[in-house]
């Protein structure tokens, strides 16, 4: 028996990812949640528009307290930077830092994070030599030169996806400082970046010291994968970084559901709340066939 096998894993633990797994793990479902970066919860002063707190409640202590509750029935809550997952199609497989886990279902609740870096270029090339999912679009670069834009553990999982397709791969880390990566085809990039340039395609990076690179595309890698990077790379429809369910929370991918800031609309506690509700029950139903 897989010991790492679950029948559920939630990505991110705000107050969607967190309402799903109080009805998943209730219902006797094997439940993990996984999370890494901040929630955008934790930095509301005071929260006075939810229901149940007469005084209202500062974002990090209801961030803090819904982890604790879900700890407390059972659910499994690990702080692990999630940088890949693959669909195996009768399950998940979820590639962390540390570790690897496989799930039946998948819900994506890590909020809607925008890692588009503020560099010149980098909205005008979008689709244009400016890529977010090196697995989608690696291929177009066969024995080309490209460029990764970032330096964390996400930056490195984006690497290692193209590493046997680019002819050379340059990591640029804007400034920051530079990953521990080895391999003949790659090298790394501290310089600070002043533009990406180019005319119908991106063409160079242009840096702050006046230097310039060329390379025929770039791979945006900054900070944590969010869900939006990681529906793109399953195949899952999204419009404007919004990932795009029906009423039951379902994807077009058939096991994974999406809850909270990431499908979009109404930024607030309650309907996050409603929708990490609706994607365990959902979770529930499938799992019983039902």
């Amino acid at each position: 028996m897989n010991m790492n096998m679950y029948d559920v894993i939630i990505l991110g633990a705000g107050p969607a990812g967190i309402s799903a797994s109080l009805y998943t793990k209730r219902a006797n479902l094997k439940t993990l949640i996984l999370y890494n970066d901040k929630s955008g919860l934790e930095k509301a002063s005071l929260i006075e528009n939810y229901y149940g707190f007469k005084n209202g409640i500062t974002g990090e202590e209801l961030y803090n307290t819904g982890i604790e509750q879900a700890k407390n029935i059972g659910v499994e809550v690990l702080k692990e930077e999630v940088v890949k997952i693959e669909n195996n199609i009768e399950y998940f497989n979820v590639v962390t830092t540390r570790n690897e886990y496989q799930a039946k279902n998948l819900i994506l609740a890590t909020g809607n994070k925008k890692n588009r870096p503020k560099i010149k270029g980098i909205e005008k090339f979008e689709g244009k030599g400016v890529s977010y999912c090196a697995i989608c679009d690696g291929f177009f670069y066969r024995n080309r030169s490209v460029a990764v834009l970032g330096s964390g553990n996400y930056a490195i999982a984006e690497t290692n996806e193209l590493i046997n397709i680019a002819d050379n791969i340059t990591i640029l880390t804007n400034g920051k400082k530079a990953p521990e990566f080895r391999a003949d085809n790659v090298k790394v990039d501290t310089k600070e970046i002043e533009e990406i340039d180019g005319k119908d395609k991106v063409e160079e990076v242009r840096f702050k010291d006046g230097t310039t690179i060329k390379t025929d595309g770039i791979f945006v890698a900054e900070g944590v994968a969010g869900s939006s990077e990681f529906a793109k790379k399953l195949g899952i429809i999204t419009q404007k970084d919004k990932i795009v369910v029906n009423e039951n929370m379902e994807t077009n991918v058939k096991g994974i559901y999406a809850c909270g800031d990431c499908t979009g609309g109404l930024l607030q506690v309650s309907k996050a709340v409603y929708e990490g509700a609706k994607a365990g029950l959902e979770v529930i139903k499938r799992q019983r066939g039902i």
